[in-house]
């Protein structure tokens, strides 16, 4: 309140950009363009050529409430704070900050460490997340989107990173301070080291609720403060294993601390790497509070076979060290970068002659280098195993910056300056749901395509929020669209369009379109059913005055087919929940035409068996068993894929290999990939990319019950270790949903190894609806005949986040069909991060199942967004384009470059 009053000196300052005036400092952060924020609490600062153009870029890692700040260098002595540009979400508590080349592809990668600890126990006994409504207005406030989780940001080479932690096993490391990438068996590709430990457990929940609670309430009773420090040494203390983990080089990394002997417990902050000994390994410094610190000398050069190269730099002129120079190194198939930037981690400074692993491979192919004053030089056939010492008086080059560019790309993006932002409704599930861990009131829009005036070209219908009309794109040939207003939808304009299909309903011989509704909000039955539009034939539609069957459900796909072969189309209608009562199975809907447009529930007669289907989230009509009938194929949250025979006159179930393969499936394709003659199986799942990761042996699960007898329904989710099954809730949700679990769950350590059958009475538990996940992949499903389907994981790029479209087509024109994928799903609670890694995926076709994934500058196919559709449509010449539906966002066109 008097903050103007309060000297300058005593206020505090925030980052600082200090320039070198002939060994003078002057601080030039103003006009450089760096933020005096004093809520920045910068812990880790990184000099480093971030979007390789050679000059310098700064990366500021900040703790608390600030997000991190990346300034690109400008080259005019400012700087201009991107991150918003670069990232899709950061750490909340970000601590040390590093920055290498993780995956040899020639680009820099970023690593930053947070304080979330790695077991389940402790994170139920120390932690405690950020509820979802202030998380929204965190990030209306332009706090951005940040989590606790170290991060690891993958360079996707066109300025932006995909975060990837959860998928690569490195996001969960405790307290952590100093995160550092170097090589640490030599085999040619960066692992990670990381410091964690704080000397007193700062956020353990049971002092905080009762202890500091007591300490509180005596100093308001008896008026007397309590020394700082005698609160703060009644604080548990528990040291902690630092992390370090192998890099195998796939993008994930294994967990070798104790392996490589470096699980001793203690609080340790700052480290530093060098070749202490000059043996070509990198040993290790790290400096411990109240405690020794450790050096651990590295024994790579007798436990492996793993080859190396030393490279000491001289500079010129006051930059001896030449600090700034950067190498790019080429051996095999590996494209090495490195920078000497010897600050990195957290308050640490590293050896200055650099070391790099070279693995099996004894000679390099090429070396360049690139000196801090832009000019270069290169070296070929080097031999390894030796230390090198580069002369910056050598060179005489200048260096360009060349970037991959590719004269034509698989596709390119058209113009949608002219298409309508689908603006997504404001709705909190989890103010009525709180134990659900991610939202289903956003799976809009519905997107799909047909030729509805007739004139050969294929136009598109995309679905409206609640609150917002639905659109019907008239398409004008060579992929561009036209919005054509339509009175009815602009009346039905407070359904939520989730699901639609055009197709003649009533045998005019144009298409009509059914719309089906979701958005899970509770007390608004009549907005959750499906309306049939009626097509005049030339593109304006009028609602038909014939009622459609309805379950009154979260509807998730309108799939029309005609089944029975008597000339008419029947629609099969899929739900993924009933609303505002998440996990209790749907009912679904076929209806069978009556030649008119007229259409009657006939599901127990036709398909009796779709009662067991689960939480269905997409279907598909195709021939699976090679009869010339399309059967009718369905997916699920907590479910498997399921296939319905179509005999003629009844579907029913197939007993296939699938019917194992429990996931949270999101969309489904289907084609003969193998062109073997028979129809593959191409089923998007979660991904990898995820807290929470399920298998056979461990499955997630998730518990259906009305847990306390009040008349509604609650779930708890749980993960397994050794067989027991314990919730993945904190004590503070789950006891805030489930009052009458707070008298024998006091204390968060005691609640912390409860498994959810100690929870509950037996009853209780015997009686409750059980639906697991035992895989998180996307696939392929490769059928093989009779039923049996093998299954092929498809690569890591397409598993860093979910997949929710999927088109199929020959995108290189080699007459093998490619693979096109995007995805992503950002409302989930803070607890559980974001899927956001998914900027669109373009997988070639070479045969044999094997689909290689490509990078964005060859595919041309890029999309930050939150994909809920892709589909293809054609002009009157055949030309194809790629239509994106996008949640919160306008649809994207591409078109296909022939």
């Amino acid at each position: 309140q008097n903050w103007e009053n309060v000297p300058q000196i005593f206020r505090g300052v925030g980052d600082m950009l200090l320039r070198n005036d002939n060994g003078k400092f002057v601080d030039v952060s103003d006009e450089a363009g760096i933020y005096g924020s004093l809520i920045g609490f910068g812990l880790g600062v990184l000099v480093s050529d971030i979007n390789e153009d050679t000059w310098p870029d700064i990366y500021v890692s900040n703790d608390f409430y600030e997000r991190d700040y990346l300034y690109i260098n400008q080259k005019d002595g400012t700087f201009k704070e991107e991150i918003k540009n670069w990232t899709s979400h950061l750490c909340l508590s970000a601590m040390g900050v590093d920055m290498a080349d993780i995956n040899n592809d020639g680009s820099q990668d970023i690593f930053i460490t947070d304080m979330l600890p790695e077991g389940d126990q402790r994170v139920k006994s120390v932690m405690e997340f950020e509820g979802y409504n202030v998380f929204k207005l965190k990030q209306s406030k332009d706090f951005y989107q940040q989590y606790i989780q170290n991060t690891l940001q993958l360079n996707n080479g066109n300025n932006t990173f995909s975060e990837i932690a959860y998928f690569s096993g490195v996001a969960k490391t405790d307290w952590s301070w100093a995160g550092l990438l170097f090589d640490m068996d030599n085999d040619g590709f960066r692992d990670i080291y990381v410091t964690n430990g704080i000397n007193h457990d700062l956020t353990d929940l049971d002092f905080v609720d009762f202890f500091a609670n007591e300490i509180v309430q005596r100093m308001a009773l008896t008026g007397k403060k309590q020394a700082i420090d005698s609160i703060i040494n009644k604080m548990p203390v528990a040291p902690q294993s630092n992390y370090a983990y192998k890099n195998n080089g796939d993008l994930t990394f294994d967990n070798e601390t104790k392996k490589w002997g470096l699980e001793l417990p203690g609080m340790s902050n700052g480290a530093a790497y060098g070749d202490l000994d000059n043996d070509g390994d990198l040993d290790i410094v790290v400096n411990n509070v109240n405690m020794t610190a450790f050096l651990y000398k590295n024994n790579a050069e007798r436990l492996t076979n793993n080859n190396y190269i030393r490279l000491k730099f001289e500079g010129i002129d006051k930059n001896k060290f030449a600090v700034g120079a950067k190498i790019k190194l080429y051996y095999a198939d590996n494209n090495v970068v490195q920078e000497l930037i010897p600050s990195r981690g957290f308050q640490s400074s590293m050896d200055y002659t650099m070391s790099i692993g070279l693995g099996k491979h004894s000679k390099i192919d090429s070396l360049r280098v690139i000196w801090p004053n832009d000019f270069t030089q290169k070296l070929t056939n080097i031999e390894g195993n030796q230390t090198l010492i580069l002369k910056q008086t050598d060179t005489k080059e200048k260096y360009k910056s060349v970037k991959n560019k590719y004269e034509k790309t698989f596709l390119k993006e058209l113009d949608n300056e002219r298409l309508l932002t689908h603006d997504e409704n404001d709705y909190n599930d989890f103010d009525h749901e709180g134990l659900i861990f991610k939202m289903i009131s956003q799976e809009g829009p519905a997107l799909t395509i047909g030729d509805v005036d007739g004139d050969g070209n294929e136009d598109v219908f995309i679905g409206g929020a609640k609150g917002q009309p639905g659109i019907l794109y008239i398409h004008i040939g060579s992929g561009k669209l036209r919005a054509l207003p339509q009175k009815v939808f602009v009346t039905d304009a407070n359904f939520e369009d989730t699901a639609a299909a055009f197709f003649d309903a009533d045998t005019d011989g144009d298409l009509d379109l059914m719309v089906g509704s979701g958005g899970n909000q509770v007390g608004e039955e009549m907005t959750y059913r499906p309306r049939l539009y009626l097509n005049d034939g030339r593109g304006y539609f009028e609602k038909s005055d014939k009622s459609i069957p309805s379950n009154f459900t979260n509807i998730s796909t309108i799939t029309p087919n005609d089944f029975d072969n008597d000339g008419d189309v029947d629609v099969f209608i899929g739900s993924r929940s009933v609303v505002g009562t998440y996990g209790i199975d749907p009912k679904h809907l076929f209806l069978v035409n009556q030649g008119n447009g007229v259409f009657t529930d006939e599901t127990e007669r036709v398909i009796y068996e779709i009662k067991d289907a689960g939480m269905i989230t997409a279907a598909i009509w195709e021939d699976i068993d090679g009869d010339a009938k399309k059967d009718l194929i369905t997916i699920s949250e907590w479910g498997t894929p399921i296939i319905f025979k179509n005999n003629g006159r009844k579907l029913s179930r197939w007993n296939t290999s699938l019917d194992s393969m429990y996931g949270l499936w999101n969309t489904l394709k289907v084609k003969d990939l193998d062109n073997d003659g028979d129809n593959d199986l191409i089923l998007g799942n979660q991904g990898e990319n995820i807290p929470y990761k399920a298998s056979e042996a461990n499955p997630m699960k998730m518990w259906v019950n009305d847990f306390d007898n009040n008349g509604t329904i609650e779930q708890i989710v749980s993960q397994s270790f050794n067989g027991k099954d314990y919730p993945i809730h904190q004590k503070k949700d789950l006891t805030t949903q489930l009052v009458t679990l707070k008298k024998q769950n006091l204390k968060a350590s005691d609640y912390a190894k409860r498994t959810v059958e100690e929870l509950f009475p037996k009853e209780v538990f015997d009686n409750s609806i059980v639906k697991k996940s035992v895989i998180n992949e996307t696939v392929i499903a490769v059928n093989e005949g009779n039923g049996k389907f093998v299954l092929k994981v498809l690569p890591s790029r397409v598993q860093l986040s979910c997949i929710c479209g999927i088109e199929c087509s020959d995108v290189n024109n080699d007459g093998k069909i490619d693979l096109i994928m995007a995805g992503n799903n950002y409302e989930f609670k803070p607890q559980f991060s974001r899927l956001d890694a998914n900027y669109g995926n373009i997988l070639l076709n070479y045969g044999d199942m094997n689909f290689i994934w490509q990078d964005y500058a060859k595919s041309g196919f890029f999309i930050r967004e939150e994909v809920k559709h892709i589909d293809m449509i054609k002009d009157k010449n055949g030309k194809k384009y790629l239509i994106v539906a996008i949640n919160n966002g306008k649809p994207k066109i591409f078109e296909f470059n022939e």
